[in-house]
């Protein structure tokens, strides 16, 4: 792995890239062990950024009286 830290868009891409591998099922067991534990590291690190980004958008995000206002997300 580089030195340079990956974006988030490359780390879900690379994630939806082990995915693809793993559903192929066609891996060497050490192989699908190794991609599984890097799976499950980026899962981390993605929510971890989401977290923050989500954090961020709340603080960001002002009432009438200037004190943050949490509100929720719409589903689609």
């Amino acid at each position: 792995m580089s030195a340079k830290k990956k974006t988030f868009e490359e780390q879900i891409a690379r994630l939806e890239e082990i995915v693809s591998l793993l559903e192929r099922g066609d891996a060497q067991l050490a192989d699908s062990l190794s991609l599984f534990e890097e799976g499950t590291k980026l899962i981390a690190a993605c929510s971890k950024e989401l977290d923050q980004a989500e954090q961020t958008v709340v603080r960001l995000m002002k009432g009438q009286d200037g004190a943050p206002v949490e509100l929720p997300f719409e589903e689609e």
